[in-house]
């Protein structure tokens, strides 16, 4: 488990692909529950460990997920993220390019909870939700392309729905377009920075996750 920051009241952890943070009816163990594991072992904590899970990423999305230690953090970083002042940016691997290299994206969306799956639509539809996040073109290799996405919204599948949405779907994401799927099975998306003011000590907090393993990344950005 890569712990890329940790205090006495947050933990962030960079997730790998496939992993999950919470249980669900697969049973596989979580995230969450290696977290536990890992803080009962570092302080040698009698019982039960307390972790707040603050938000989520989808299995096959790598990079950074934010826990709280204690009940006071969590509190303070469920209201944050419910005000949108923890600002979380992404990196997304597409085939297409944008027509426009940077721009923003409002759909309405609605979700599909048979399928797992969300649908995009131009204008508000009946139990839809406004969907609205920013890009921009980050880098350029030569078949593919990396976008940066800043979330203005928190929907289901937000980012894959609407990069599909704008003719640019997600590398290996089978469920929005994609063509093929990746070897690991995972889908090129990067939960890349997070960046808060600390709800305990009210200091800045900016964070950065590892590129994933797949060197298709650098190759892309033109590393090493």
């Amino acid at each position: 488990m890569n712990v890329i920051y940790e205090d006495n009241h947050i933990i962030v952890v960079n997730k790998e692909s496939g992993e999950i943070v919470q249980g669900d009816k697969t049973g596989d163990t979580p995230l969450s529950d290696c977290v536990k594991d890992y803080l009962k072992r570092k302080y040698q904590k009698p019982g039960n460990v307390f972790l707040g899970v603050v938000h989520r990423l989808d299995r096959p999305v790598s990079g950074l997920v934010v826990f709280a230690k204690t009940s006071k953090a969590l509190s303070r970083l469920n209201e944050m993220f419910r005000k949108g002042e923890v600002h979380k940016t992404y990196w997304a691997i597409v085939k297409n390019a944008p027509k426009e290299p940077s721009g923003r994206l409002t759909h309405w969306i609605c979700r599909n909870e048979k399928q797992n799956k969300s649908y995009a639509y131009n204008s508000e539809v009946s139990g839809s939700k406004k969907a609205v996040l920013d890009y921009r073109l980050l880098a350029s290799g030569d078949n593919y392309h990396i976008l940066e996405i800043r979330l203005l919204t928190g929907r289901h599948h937000q980012i894959r729905c609407q990069l599909s949405a704008m003719g640019s779907p997600i590398r290996g994401d089978l469920k929005y377009g994609a063509q093929r799927s990746n070897p690991d099975g995972s889908i090129s998306l990067l939960s890349r920075h997070v960046e808060f003011v600390h709800p305990v000590s009210k200091e800045l907090v900016s964070l950065d996750a590892p590129l994933p393993k797949d060197n298709l990344w650098q190759k892309i950005l033109n590393i090493g």
